[in-house]
């Protein structure tokens, strides 16, 4: 076979190749699309087209045009298919997902594989920037063609829906099947926008008021529990640097008050003892060294000058020795009784000066960046009038199973109105300085985030997530997500939420 034989073969097999490619994409399964086959969605023109044009079980091309309402291409847009199988009996049901891409400006093609015969509704979702719409086609399987089901409407109104049942979407206005109330419209300025418009009739319907966030100079009141205590500065504890036994015991009770100097028991002490005669010896002496020296040793073993100038006037050693008591207070602890042996060291009696009081009250732990030594409070004791009093300490360490920590004050006294044990309501007042500020009603709770709605005007409304501080006198402190001077919802909040998550679908809440 020669070369010119060869070449001729060769061109005739790829005329045969062009022929038959032309033949398989001008067969009527691959069609193109006509004016016809466009369906207004949105703001969008869509036209959807399957090859073959009777779906098969197997492999299938899906062909989709996109182009905006002047008519060209829409570039850049996600598009998903995807095709379902509805569950019958025992069956599941079963997915058929296409794999789309962008093949020229605002055309879309992907495949996907249906695994048997039958129906199978498909479903094409388009999303271009704050723009979305949805269609539904009937398909099956040796049926031809695809059939438009639902689109989403064109113009303003995207759909319309019931206040009260939120999952009921209609392409028409009309009443509810569940409750029978009128449909309302959902525009598509509200869906992609997330704000809502609620006009001037149904503001008042719902009882809607309206207010502006001010800034303004505020404190906060807290309240704490406490308890009266003994102020710890003003215990004296009596106890004897010396083994001995106690004689008489002038302190009976515990509640007994105490003067200064007064005689609070006797005690017998061989060590004591031959120190007075030390001392008293060394007096009549004359030697002032060894005066000073027996003196100081008294000294060390806890006789104070009272007691020595007592044991200097009567010039013979005691063999009961009498204990003065060093300040004025209540015996609030008693250890002793008359005759009994004691030991160095011991702690016998316990005094209270009472004419100063700790309120101890306990601050939860949000609260404490807030408390500090200083401010001022009322103190509420046994229903009697407030009495002014300060912060005098906050503990660094909070109670490990309240989790709270102790503030406290200091409470004058000297009238000996107070008994500790009492208890006392402190009612602190805090400056916050200059703080964003909203009414209670203002702030709708869900979940774990706080909503406002803001005012856009001409009857616009805009749900925005913001963060509280404390409440003040029925106001909130707004720490972030509003501005001074923004126009915002004050009544009828609660209302104006439900209609917000019907019609705009807020994905924040």
């Amino acid at each position: 076979m020669n070369k010119r034989t060869i070449l001729v073969i060769e061109l005739a097999a790829v005329g045969l190749a062009l022929l038959l490619w032309w033949w398989s994409t001008a067969k009527p399964d691959s069609q193109a699309m006509s004016e016809a086959d466009f369906t207004n969605a949105g703001p969008y023109q869509v036209a959807v087209s399957v090859t073959p044009n009777k779906p098969v079980v197997g492999a299938n091309q899906l062909q989709i045009l996109v182009r905006d309402n002047n008519g060209q291409p829409l570039s850049g847009a996600k598009v998903r298919a995807v095709g379902e199988m509805p569950a019958m009996g025992t069956m599941s049901a079963m997915y058929a997902p296409a794999e789309i891409t962008e093949v020229a400006p605002g055309r879309y093609e992907g495949s996907f594989e249906l695994t048997m015969a039958g129906e199978w509704p498909l479903a094409v979702d388009i999303a271009e920037g704050e723009n979305h719409v949805d269609l539904t086609f009937d398909m099956a399987t040796g049926r031809e063609g695809l059939r438009l089901a639902t689109a989403t409407p064109a113009g303003e109104v995207a759909y319309h829906t019931c206040s009260m049942h939120p999952s009921v979407k209609s392409a028409t206005p009309g009443t509810c099947p569940i409750c029978g109330m009128d449909l309302v419209p959902v525009t598509h300025e509200e869906i992609n926008s997330g704000s809502i418009r609620v006009e001037e009739g149904r503001r008042q319907t719902i009882g809607v008021r309206t207010g502006k966030v001010k800034r303004e100079t505020v404190s906060l009141s807290l309240r704490l529990q406490g308890q009266l205590a003994y102020d710890a500065s003003r215990l004296t504890d009596i106890s004897l640097r010396f083994d001995g036994w106690i004689g008489e015991l002038k302190v009976t009770d515990e509640g007994q008050a105490i003067s200064q100097g007064e005689t609070l028991f006797t005690v017998y002490s061989p060590e004591l003892l031959t120190l007075q005669e030390d001392y008293l010896r060394a007096r009549r002496s004359g030697n002032a060294r060894l005066r000073s020296a027996a003196r100081q040793r008294l000294m060390r073993a806890g006789i104070t000058d009272p007691q020595l100038q007592w044991l200097a006037k009567r010039g013979k050693a005691q063999d009961y020795f009498p204990i003065f008591a060093p300040s004025s207070g209540v015996v609030i602890e008693k250890h002793l009784l008359p005759g009994t042996a004691v030991k160095s060291g011991e702690t016998l009696l316990r005094l209270a000066d009472l004419s100063r009081l700790w309120v101890e009250a306990f601050a939860y732990e949000q609260d404490l960046p807030l408390l500090e030594t200083g401010l001022t409070a009322d103190l509420r004791i046994a229903g009697q009038p407030a009495i002014p009093a300060t912060v005098a300490h906050v503990d660094p360490f909070l109670q490990r199973d309240t989790r709270t920590a102790r503030v406290r004050l200091s409470l004058d006294n000297e009238a000996g109105r107070y008994q500790p044990g009492q208890f006392a309501q402190v009612n602190l007042q805090v400056p916050l300085g200059e703080q964003l500020l909203v009414p209670e009603d203002a702030v709708l709770v869900s979940g774990h985030k706080r909503i406002v709605f803001k005012d856009l005007g001409g009857g616009r409304l805009m749900p925005v997530p913001v963060r509280t501080g404390y409440r003040i006198d029925g106001q909130i402190v707004i720490r972030d997500g509003l501005e001074e001077g923004d126009a915002i919802i004050t009544a009828g909040t609660f209302l104006i939420a439900s209609e917000s998550k019907m019609k705009a679908g807020v994905a924040q809440w």
